[in-house]
């Protein structure tokens, strides 16, 4: 090997790792794009959803919440909430939200509260589907935990 490295020996490098890398972010690319409809449960999105998600966006809930482990970490994980407490039943998942939903705030001392957001049953009603929708979604058994 030569005892200097040269421009040309540099510029060789530089455009050989920009094509290689350029590569594989080509083929990570077209697998995602393969595998998203596998994985992403679009088949079950509705406009009940899609409210959910709104209302989701709307009152921040993110700001307090993490879902699949985006967001804040403050207050539980929801992602997997519609088998928590719905037990993989929407009716008894949907009672369960009107009434958590309408106890709020719980006025526990010592405690963060959940604001109420005066939500009427239709729009708890969408919110709870949107969280089925997420829970359905394979997310690579994420959270590692039950509780979220």
């Amino acid at each position: 090997m030569s005892e200097s490295f040269t421009k040309g020996m540099a510029r060789n490098i530089y455009y050989g790792g920009s094509v290689f890398f350029f590569l594989i972010f080509l083929s990570l690319t077209f697998h995602t794009t393969k595998e998203m409809p596998e994985r992403d449960n679009r088949v079950n999105l509705t406009e009940s959803v899609a409210r959910g998600k709104a209302l989701w966006e709307d009152n921040n809930c993110v700001g307090c919440h993490s879902l699949i482990g985006e967001g804040a970490y403050f207050a539980p994980e929801l992602g997997n909430v519609y088998i928590r407490r719905g037990g993989g039943n929407i009716d008894a998942f949907k009672s369960f939200m009107r009434g958590w939903m309408n106890a709020q705030p719980l006025n526990i001392p010592g405690r963060r509260q959940m604001p109420n957001f005066h939500l009427n049953d239709q729009q708890i009603d969408d919110l709870a589907e949107f969280l089925k929708f997420t829970a359905e979604m394979d997310v690579n058994d994420w959270p590692p935990n039950d509780e979220g």
